[in-house]
């Protein structure tokens, strides 16, 4: 399964690295956002589940992964502009699904609210409205850590939070990915959680007002970080939302374990083409949820 591979021009502003994966039986296309820290190879698990029922498309955000060296990172990225380069990816595409984990979730939030023309559902996975205890202990460090480029902190900090629940092979990698990084990759994550703290998420549950497609928040059952009860809260935002946990899982999800990654497919599936939904489903789908739009 080898994907076409190009460096896509973005307005002229940006380089951005995508693979995607054709399937000549796919009727429609996926999109996958990355989380912070992370890249296309996070997503290898997921275009497993999803090919080749969909096309799939993976892309590198352009201070990140293969995009970073086509760059030249002379300024800092917003969640506004990281949802913009969704949208003329969506385009190019010509995609009709879009799927996000964790940080990845914001700018999704912010292209969708933009209502691009062919998007039909959305899923965003591992994310929520709030910013409880875990989740501001956690930014609080690694908002200090970036800032001082401490390298094995950062990385220990990630497995110990976020990916507690991961197998220790992954750790590892995880470890050597993140604790690798270059330094204008810590000095984005900097920008970002800085945002964040500072309440930047008005920007994308403003955002979220806007969406009126049907959409699925996906959370892991041990999450403490991002917490399945506390996604349900975007119900008072998007209309057409729908939840789900998956069980004996934490904030990654299909990676975690077997089980994890099967039952995160039938969800998926279930969502996304519920012609083929299956009998048993070890996730807790919590049905639709139609609230009116109150803020959080």
């Amino acid at each position: 399964m080898r994907p076409e591979i190009a460096v896509l021009d973005i307005q002229g502003q940006y380089r951005v690295y995508t693979e995607f994966y054709r399937a000549d039986a796919a009727e429609k296309t996926i999109i996958l956002v990355n989380g912070s820290m992370a890249t296309t190879a996070s997503f290898a698990q997921t275009v497993k589940s999803l090919h080749p029922q969909f096309n799939v498309v993976l892309y590198d955000q352009p201070y990140a992964g293969r995009s970073k060296a086509h760059n030249r990172h002379e300024k800092m990225l917003t969640k506004e502009v990281e949802g913009q380069l969704l949208l003329e990816l969506i385009d190019h595409f010509a995609a009709e699904h879009v799927l996000s984990f964790s940080w990845g979730g914001a700018a999704t939030l912010v292209a969708l609210s933009h209502h691009p023309r062919r998007v039909e559902k959305a899923v965003i996975s591992s994310f929520s409205p709030v910013i409880n205890a875990p989740m501001r202990d956690y930014l609080e460090r690694g908002i200090d850590y970036l800032g001082n480029l401490e390298r094995h902190r950062v990385g220990h900090l990630v497995n110990s939070t976020l990916g507690k629940h991961l197998p220790s092979l992954f750790k590892r990698f995880n470890y050597r990915h993140v604790s690798n990084l270059a330094e204008h990759e810590y000095g984005q994550m900097h920008f970002h959680i800085s945002h964040v703290l500072d309440s930047d998420r008005l920007c994308y549950l403003n955002a979220a007002k806007q969406i009126d497609i049907p959409v699925l928040f996906l959370n892991g059952e041990w999450d403490e970080y991002t917490s399945a009860q506390d996604a349900k809260l975007f119900g008072q935002l998007i209309a057409k939302s729908s939840f789900g946990t998956i069980q004996a899982t934490g904030h990654f999800l299909d990676m975690e374990h077997k089980e994890a990654c099967r039952d995160s497919r039938k969800a998926l599936m279930s969502f996304l083409k519920p012609e083929q939904q299956p009998h048993r489903l070890r996730y807790q789908p919590a049905g639709i949820c139609h609230m009116s739009h109150s803020s959080v």
